[in-house]
């Protein structure tokens, strides 16, 4: 097929575009950079796309946002994560559905940020919407691909979970940490973490590509959903460090400030079923191995 990708350089991106190549398929990357060869320009907040290499695209992969959790949030760092999802989406649709040959499909990124704050109860896709700065944010991601629907294209929404990847995200850090004795519990840790291998992101994201009757959002998480209480543990008996710290709350308030509730101290348990009654099925469904692969233990 003929791909175009965006956020080929991000934490999915970076696994997803090699895996496609692989497999035969044309990807063209989305870019800040002009004038590079398999790659199409385009900014997302100014509102240019170059359109002119976009004829005859089968499938869209829309995975750039910017970084949640590099710095604390401030009103221009929101506005910024706001802008390069909703905005950014928008103008990438509305360039598309007005292309003469426009694509049959379009996966686009979302997030476990969907639901909010839900504590244990167990959260498929026809669930509302959470109240707060990511959930707001998702729901107007995913409401940015309404031209496209509206132009009879096939839309997938990816409520993505917590992607688990050896040297990059939340995994890459927590790992630094724990080797360095310094990983431990946040709070009480009894909040939930949706996770998902980041080989079981570029496998979703492959079968839900060439399936051809889905479309809608769709939960991209483990089936076995931990506690950050468990996380830890098992992170810790997996690298022979047992998490010996308890983060007090306030510290984790006091040092990242509204990310700390959104991203870190937010109880999301997701429900996988929807993904595996589309035949899908996952190479590490529970933590411990999972983390056992990516860690190479």
């Amino acid at each position: 097929m003929k791909i175009l990708l965006s956020g080929a350089s991000g934490l999915i991106g970076s696994a997803l575009r090699p895996h496609l190549e692989k497999k035969q398929h044309e990807v063209i990357c989305l870019t800040r950079s002009r004038a590079q060869k398999n790659k199409t320009y385009w900014n997302p907040l100014s509102g240019e796309v170059d359109t002119s290499s976009l004829e005859g695209i089968e499938v869209v992969i829309h995975l750039a946002g910017e970084p949640l959790d590099d710095q604390r949030w401030s009103r221009n760092k929101k506005k910024l994560i706001e802008d390069s999802r909703v905005k950014g989406t928008r103008i990438l649709c509305e360039k598309l559905a007005a292309l003469s040959s426009p694509p049959k499909l379009m996966i686009c990124a979302s997030a476990v940020g969907y639901y909010g704050d839900r504590g244990s109860k167990v959260l498929a896709e026809e669930d509302s919407a959470g109240s707060g700065f990511l959930a707001q944010v998702c729901q107007g991601w995913e409401d940015a691909c309404q031209v496209l629907r509206q132009k009879g294209i096939r839309v997938i929404n990816l409520r993505l979970g917590v992607v688990l990847h050896p040297t990059k995200g939340a995994l890459g850090k927590t790992f630094t940490l724990s080797r360095m004795g310094m990983g431990g519990v946040l709070g009480d840790g009894k909040q939930y973490i949706s996770w998902i291998s980041i080989d079981d992101v570029v496998g979703a994201i492959e079968h839900l590509m060439l399936s051809e009757n889905i479309e809608g959002p769709i939960n991209i998480a483990s089936p076995f959903p931990v506690t950050q209480y468990d996380f830890a543990h098992t992170l810790g008996r997996v690298i022979g460090r047992r998490p010996k710290m308890r983060v007090p709350l306030f510290t984790i308030r006091l040092t990242f400030g509204e990310m700390a509730d959104e991203l870190m101290l937010a109880s999301t348990s997701l429900s996988a079923q929807r993904l595996l009654s589309t035949g899908y099925t996952f190479q590490y469904s529970h933590l411990e191995e999972a983390l056992l692969h990516l860690l190479k233990k």
